[in-house]
C-alpha cells in the first residue's frame, strides 16, 4: 500500500459556488469529507498541496490523514474535479476511513515474467513444417482491475504471471492470486485480464474485447452504491493564482 500523507485543512462555513470560486482566488480548494454515518464535513485545503497530489499515481487509493483544525480524520480520496479547460484541480471528495471501512477502488496490473512467455519470446525461431514462428503480441483487456477490500489494505497493484503462456492464451481473474482480503468486484463472470494473440489477430480481438470491458463501466456507472452518495456541491471554473 502507498505511504499515507497528511493535509492540513480549515472548516468551511459557507458553501456553494460564490464561496468556492473566492476560495479558488484565495489558491484554496474547496472539499467535503463524507461517509460513516457522519454529517459530511466541508473544508479548505491548500491548491498546490493537493493538485500535486491529485495529479500523481495512486490518489485515488491512498490513505490520506486530514488535519481539520486540529481534528485528524483518515480519509480516502473518493473522487476531484478538473477544469477540462484550463487544467486545474476544483474539488475533491473524500471518504472516511474507518477500521472496518471497505472500498471499491481500481487497482493497476503489473505483468511479470514476459520473459519466460513462450506465446510472446518462442524458443525457436521455425516450426516443424520449417515456417518462421512470429512471436505473438500482448493484448492488455484491463489496465485496471477494480476490487473490493479494507480500506486500510488497498493493494499498490496486482500482478499477472506470463510465465508458461502460450499463444492464444487467455489470462483470466481466476488466474491471478489476489492479496488476502481483496476481492474482484465482478463476480458473476471470469473475466479475461490480457490474451497473448498473434499480431495479425490482435486487430480483431481488441475491438470485441472492449466492447465488453465497455458495457460493464457503462453497467457499473448506472448503479447507485447503496449507502453512498456524492458529497460534491460547487462547480466553477475560478483558477487559482500562480504562486
Amino acid at each position: 500500500m502507498s505511504e499515507s500523507y497528511e493535509l492540513a485543512a480549515e472548516r468551511r462555513e459557507r458553501v456553494g459556488k460564490g464561496s468556492a470560486r473566492a476560495l479558488r482566488r484565495e489558491n484554496k480548494i474547496p472539499a467535503v469529507i463524507y461517509g460513516d454515518k457522519k454529517d459530511p464535513l466541508s473544508i479548505a485545503l491548500p491548491y498546490k498541496d493537493v493538485h500535486l497530489k491529485a495529479t500523481a499515481p495512486g490518489f485515488l487509493t491512498t490513505i490520506a490523514t486530514i488535519n481539520v483544525d486540529g481534528e485528524k480524520i483518515q480519509v480516502l480520496p473518493k473522487d476531484f474535479q478538473v477544469d477540462v479547460v484550463k487544467d486545474f484541480t476544483m474539488h475533491v471528495d473524500f471518504l472516511r476511513v474507518g477500521k472496518n471501512t471497505q472500498v471499491t477502488v481500481a487497482i493497476p496490473v503489473h505483468f511479470i515474467n514476459e520473459e519466460q512467455s513462450p506465446g510472446l519470446h518462442p524458443t525457436e525461431t521455425v516450426d516443424e513444417d520449417g515456417e518462421p514462428i512470429v512471436p505473438g503480441v500482448l493484448n492488455v483487456v484491463r489496465h485496471e482491475v477494480e476490487v473490493v477490500c479494507a480500506a486500510t489494505s488497498i493493494p499498490d497493484f496486482i500482478e499477472v504471471d506470463l510465465a508458461g503462456a502460450e499463444m492464444g492464451a487467455s489470462l483470466h481473474i481466476s488466474g491471478v492470486k489476489l492479496p488476502e482480503g481483496v476481492e474482484p468486484s465482478i463476480t458473476d463472470r471470469d473475466f479475461t485480464i490480457a490474451t497473448i494473440a498473434a499480431a495479425d489477430a490482435l486487430a480483431s480481438q481488441s475491438e470485441e474485447e472492449e466492447e465488453v470491458v465497455e458495457t460493464e463501466v457503462i453497467e457499473q456507472n448506472a448503479e447507485t452504491v447503496e449507502g453512498e452518495e456524492s458529497a460534491t456541491e460547487e462547480e466553477g471554473t475560478d483558477k487559482p493564482d500562480a504562486e
